[in-house]
């Protein structure tokens, strides 16, 4: 009997010996398979690239929709937030906004079930999209003008791992390719006089979940989420712990899988084998010089992007869906560094210029600028265009004595025409002479960045479309003499 105790308590011992021994080497494993100083750097390059979208995505989601103390909040989870008013110089958590439709926002949580948007009749002449754009700042589809038409009509928006059918009375089902995704809704506005039709049309904006819809007992909540305080500082040194964070709610496409799997090798995102923060000093160190790496990527894509058509690039500002992308981060990072959440080319394209037309960089506090169009060169839209300014470093809108931050084709009879019937716009950061104040466009007093946006662009000669290789294309911008 004592023999075969003896027996037992080796090979029990041999056993948890060789459990130790393996712990011991799986453990080592793990550490001789993280990768070198080299393969960090190249890694983090590569990821920066690949995250910046969806890191900022995240900020502007956690300003807008989580933290009620930012100073932008708009509204919680499913709620549309109407801004009854144009952007201005104190909207500061979107680059480049647009200052042409006053926006209605609403911030999708698909977790628990789907959601319905439901859009009013619009009278025909007036121009309005809703765009789905996912966590990923893809951008999923459309309602709208162009898209469905002006008739009133509901719509499904659901979550990636949504099964299910449509129910009677949907016009259309959209899948955001994340948990979390935005509907940003754009409603022309012919002049200021026009606000009060555009509040009606966004009154009749409405959200609500499928179950609500079909007047069914409300579906179990999703699980409350500590979402991470972010701000612009916190990212500097914090980047891949927000990404971490926002992966989890957004599942990989077949193209993300390559990238996704090296970030596991840093501790980034689902399947990883260790957290981010374990990393060395030295491995950190390296961290930081591929996202320097990285975001000098992006700022020299967003220089040369598109085609240089008289200072302008075309087509170099242009989101898109899945497929329009298709795996290319550092073109999806160039377009969010140039102006998140930018529409796809059918539905606005979005000609940018920091230079006038012979190259030289645009700037308010050395020179005065014009724009001419000549007769019949208006760009060619089916809703309208307008050319907007921002401050070449911050990409925001500038504080100016006339409250102007852009001409648009609504504001063409109160223009004054050249006597050939062209129209010269003066961009300038003095007033000018008093002749000329209609036609004002103010300039920061240094670096300028300017947008053109054409809503709707015809596909017909001439078109602008394809950006790019279009048969019309923007006049130069030229120092007034």
């Amino acid at each position: 009997m004592k023999n075969l105790k003896r027996i037992f308590l080796d090979r029990l011992l041999a056993i948890v010996h060789c459990a130790l021994l393996f712990t011991s080497c799986e453990t080592k494993k793990t550490e001789d398979e993280r990768p070198s100083i080299d393969e960090i750097k190249a890694i983090a390059e590569e990821g920066y690239i690949y995250g910046l979208p969806i890191v900022m995505n995240y900020a502007i989601m956690y300003e807008f929709a989580v933290d009620r103390d930012s100073g932008q909040f708009k509204a919680p989870f499913n709620q549309i937030k109407n801004e009854e008013r144009l952007f201005t110089y104190k909207d500061t958590t979107v680059i480049t906004p647009n200052s042409d439709t006053p926006y209605s926002i609403l911030w999708l949580d698909l977790r628990a079930e789907p959601m319905v948007l439901s859009v009013p009749a619009v009278e025909k002449k007036r121009y309005y999209s809703v765009m789905l754009c996912d966590g990923n700042t893809f951008n999923f589809g459309y309602i709208g003008s162009r898209a469905t038409g002006n008739e009133a009509g509901d719509y499904m928006v659901v979550g990636p791992g949504w099964k299910g059918e449509a129910p009677a009375g949907i016009k259309r089902v959209f899948r955001s390719g994340t948990q979390f995704s935005v509907a940003g809704y754009r409603t022309q506005l012919f002049s200021p006089d026009d606000m009060p039709n555009v509040i009606k049309v966004q009154s009749g904006y409405q959200a609500q979940p499928l179950s609500a819809y079909l007047k069914q007992s409300p579906v179990p909540k999703a699980p409350a989420i500590d979402f991470p305080k972010i701000n612009k500082e916190m990212v500097k040194t914090g980047f891949f712990d927000y990404l971490d964070f926002a992966l989890k709610f957004a599942p990989p496409g077949p193209e993300e899988e390559a990238i996704r799997l090296k970030l596991t090798r840093i501790g980034v995102g689902p399947g990883k084998t260790f957290d981010f923060k374990d990393l060395s000093p030295e491995q950190k160190a390296a961290v930081a010089l591929g996202m320097k790496a990285g975001e000098e990527k992006i700022v020299a894509a967003v220089a040369n992007k598109g085609k240089n058509v008289k200072g302008w690039r075309v087509g170099g500002l242009a989101g898109g869906d899945r497929t329009y992308f298709n795996g290319d981060w550092l073109s999806r990072a160039a377009v969010a560094k140039a102006g998140i959440y930018v529409n796809s080319p059918v539905e606005a394209t979005y000609p940018i210029t920091r230079s006038d037309s012979s190259g030289q960089p645009l700037d308010g506090s050395k020179h005065n600028y014009t724009l001419t169009f000549t007769p019949g060169q208006f760009p060619p839209v089916k809703a309208f265009w307008s050319v907007t300014i921002y401050d070449g470093n911050t990409q925001l809108l500038i504080e100016n004595p006339i409250n102007r931050y852009l001409v648009n084709s609504s504001m063409l009879p109160e223009m004054k025409e050249n006597p050939d019937g062209s129209l010269t716009i003066y961009i300038q950061n003095e007033p000018p002479e008093k002749e000329k104040e209609s036609n004002w466009l103010p300039a920061p007093n240094g670096p300028i960045y300017l947008v053109m946006r054409l809503y709707w662009p015809k596909e017909t000669r001439p078109s602008i479309l394809p950006p790019g290789a279009g048969s019309w294309g923007p006049p130069g911008v030229i120092v007034e003499k």
